[in-house]
């Protein structure tokens, strides 16, 4: 018998891409450590953060659905090919995200910084969930004569 969660699997390119999550999310950088230890548990603005998430044919740093915004985590390859992350960017803004980039450097020596930059965006963005504006009576009005 086949349980459901292996019928989800897959196999080819799908489950390429879950094994490479599964090894970033295995041996992190010492930048991408040090960040999820204050992304963690909704530490900033109680907003849920996941590791290494596939959004299209891309796999994030950190990413919060709710929020919409993709954090990136660069080291100094990333200074090299800046046409690639340009292209990386649109597309997972195309999902519907914002993206944020920091160098692993800044992460690293200014964590405190990167934070707060965190903190002043997810103010900044617009409530996933805002309240309806109430519609009022559906009758119509009787027209006096």
């Amino acid at each position: 018998m086949i349980l459901p969660s292996r019928l989800r699997e897959g196999s080819g390119k799908g489950m390429e891409k879950r094994t490479r999550i599964r090894q970033l999310r295995n041996n992190p950088t010492d930048a991408e450590r040090l960040l999820w230890r204050r992304l963690s548990a909704r530490k900033i603005a109680n907003v849920r953060f996941n590791r290494q998430v596939g959004i299209g044919p891309f796999i994030a740093d950190f990413a919060s659905r709710s929020a919409r915004l993709v954090i990136e985590v660069d080291g100094g390859q990333h200074g090299e090919d800046t046409a690639a992350d340009a292209q990386r960017t649109q597309v997972i803004e195309s999902y519907g995200y914002r993206v944020i980039r920091f160098w692993n450097n800044d992460v690293i020596g200014n964590l405190e910084g990167v934070v707060v930059e965190i903190e002043n965006l997810i103010g900044a963005l617009p409530s996933p969930n805002p309240s309806r504006k109430r519609e009022g009576s559906k009758r119509p009005r009787e027209e006096s004569a």
